[in-house]
């Protein structure tokens, strides 16, 4: 592997199950694996599982992880250094010896907190945090721990409603601080839903982010609500909703891009990607093709997976305007 002449960093923050892993294949799958290196936060843990059992201190409590240690290796690597990366070993829950990071031309810091220490956070070139809406993921939670882990329904909940109040305390607040937060809800398009199967997804982009212009449907700066489904999008019930518009969030300046409901054939999601403008894509229909790439990801077939993909392609060009072009990025098209 050449050595890079420039790190370029991003974050990816968000809980547990917010879709990180997707994200991350998606990404990988866009620069190509070789060129993306991945750290995962959680090694930077500074007690193990049974001294947080012992402390009563969970790991998304800032006291359990080392940010000065977190800082200075981040820095470094995104200076072209080596550095040794502790491991946490997830299996059994133990600190294991440190590995050997060589600089990338994207280094990704992924998990709870990469956007919690304002060092940290002043190193990253593009971040993006995984907002999932509390009752979506205790619907996903519970189905999944009790269909594949045989949990009761009191065991899950205990479990949510334990994590939550450090959750709200140390992880939510970082969206404040994302570049993009794509965030999942609850569809506005059945009354009452309670499967949490269709999904309402906006895409939050900050607009005073010097090198990045947010995406936008039809009219950039204007308010656009729009039913796409009919002769060129098939929508089965309760069909698709769009919207597109300036709002705020946390004191900042934003555009809003929101799909609700569900894409029957994703071969159809061209005529979508026709009325976006500024995706950053390199030729039209890119963006279909990247998400036709990987049909099986979880959240394809709604907003999750564009705007996954849309999000993943203003990263590239974020990479591609700081270093200037001097190093080609691994095509997947």
């Amino acid at each position: 592997m050449t050595k890079p002449d420039r790190v370029v960093l991003i974050g990816v923050a968000g809980d547990s199950g917010s879709g990180k892993s997707t994200f991350l294949r998606r990404i990988s799958d866009l620069f190509g694996e070789t060129f993306v290196t991945v750290i995962c936060l959680d090694d930077y843990h500074s007690l193990d599982r049974k001294q947080r059992k012992e402390t009563g201190i969970t790991a998304l409590d800032p006291r359990a992880n080392n940010f000065d240690l977190m800082y200075e290796q981040i820095r470094d690597i995104k200076a072209g250094k080596s550095i040794m990366k502790p491991i946490y070993n997830h299996e059994t829950g133990e600190l294991d010896p440190p590995e050997n990071v060589d600089p990338n031309h994207i280094v990704v810091i992924e998990g709870l907190h990469p956007l919690f220490d304002e060092r940290v956070r002043s190193l990253i070139d593009f971040s993006v945090y995984l907002d999932i809406e509390n009752d979506v993921k205790a619907a996903w939670k519970i189905q999944r721990d009790m269909s594949e882990r045989g949990h009761t329904l009191d065991d899950v909940m205990q479990a949510i409603n334990s994590r939550k109040p450090d959750f709200d305390a140390f992880i939510d607040p970082q969206k404040a601080h994302a570049d993009v937060v794509i965030r999942v809800l609850s569809t506005n398009l059945i009354k009452d839903d309670k499967d949490r199967k269709v999904l309402r997804v906006q895409m939050i982009q900050r607009d005073e982010i010097q090198g990045f212009d947010p995406v936008y449907l039809f009219d950039e700066g204007s308010t656009i609500d729009w039913i796409p489904c009919g002769r060129k999008l098939t929508c089965s019930y309760p069909g698709i909703r769009m919207h597109y518009g300036p709002d705020g969030y946390y004191g900042h300046e934003v555009s809003i891009l929101e799909v609700d409901g569900q894409f029957d054939n994703l071969e159809e999601v061209i005529y979508i990607e026709k009325h976006l403008s500024q995706t950053s894509a390199r030729h039209p229909g890119e963006i279909t093709e990247l998400l036709l790439q990987h049909k099986e990801y979880p959240g394809s077939n709604n907003g999750t997976g564009l705007f996954q993909v849309l999000t993943g392609v203003k990263m590239r060009a974020t990479y591609e305007r700081l270093t200037k072009g001097s190093k080609k990025v691994a095509a997947v098209v």
